[in-house]
């Protein structure tokens, strides 16, 4: 920000800062990215997971979130994120990145029932942190569902829209409860745009578009009540300067 004039500031820390928390060893290997060496195999191995204190071993993102907003004075908005229940057990099984995440969807054939109880303890890690994430500051929210992709529409409505909507729901619920202010939430599914009309039905204030979905049509099904953010192609970051504000400005205006 003391270099860029920037619309608002983020707080990067890695999505499987939660399986680390939950108890899973995450390593960092140059040129490959982050790994977990002792990935969930079998639903036995879901007896390894720590859940009790996994929100008391997230307290430096918090820390770092408070910092940053007394450092931003008012400057810009700052915005917290996380994983969502789907990506993040698709890391915990697959020990990392996966082109097709064959292991993980094995488990929703496999272990339908164990499946379901590691995606609700999944959601109940990430309501945690997000509630101590817009108590320590956060501005605004965004859940990635960035493994969405690997799903048809059929798997993506079983297997990860009830845990979005649990995520919204309980979130709102816990603030309004404790009179904390609500805070605008971004929920963005990589790959699903098959199912836009679906996701504008879970309460979030903004859907996240990837650069494969024409926003004509997504702006179609979400109807006018939902605020549509992206979809530059990342590619397109390459581009000179002007030619990229071009582009920029021809996203917004559609």
């Amino acid at each position: 920000l003391r270099r860029f004039d920037l619309d608002a500031s983020i707080i990067f820390s890695d999505i499987l800062v939660i399986p680390q928390a939950l108890g899973l060893t995450v390593e960092m290997h140059a040129g490959v990215g982050p790994v977990l060496p002792q990935p969930i195999n079998t639903p036995e191995d879901l007896k390894r997971l720590t859940p009790d204190g996994a929100l008391s071993r997230l307290t430096y993102v918090g820390d770092a979130i408070t910092m940053m907003r007394h450092k931003l004075e008012g400057r810009v908005p700052l915005i917290g994120f996380t994983g969502a229940p789907w990506t993040l057990m698709g890391y915990m099984i697959e020990g990392g990145g996966s082109k097709t995440m064959s292991k993980a969807k094995a488990w929703l054939a496999d272990h339908p029932e164990d499946t379901r109880l590691f995606l609700n303890l999944l959601t109940d890690a990430i309501v945690d942190y997000l509630e101590m994430q817009v108590k320590a500051g956060a501005q605004m929210l965004q859940v990635f569902e960035s493994s969405a992709e690997h799903l048809t529409k059929e798997e993506f409505l079983i297997w990860a829209v009830p845990y979005l909507r649990r995520i919204r729901d309980e979130l709102v619920d816990r603030l309004t409860k404790k009179a904390v202010p609500l805070v605008p939430i971004t929920l963005f599914a990589k790959g699903a745009g098959h199912s836009l009309k679906e996701q504008s039905e879970l309460g979030y204030d903004v859907i996240g578009l990837d650069w494969t979905v024409d926003p004509v049509e997504a702006r179609a099904q979400v109807g006018p009540n939902i605020t549509l953010q992206g979809n530059l192609d990342p590619q397109d970051m390459y581009r000179d300067a002007d030619e990229l504000r071009t582009l920029t400005t021809e996203m917004v205006h559609k």
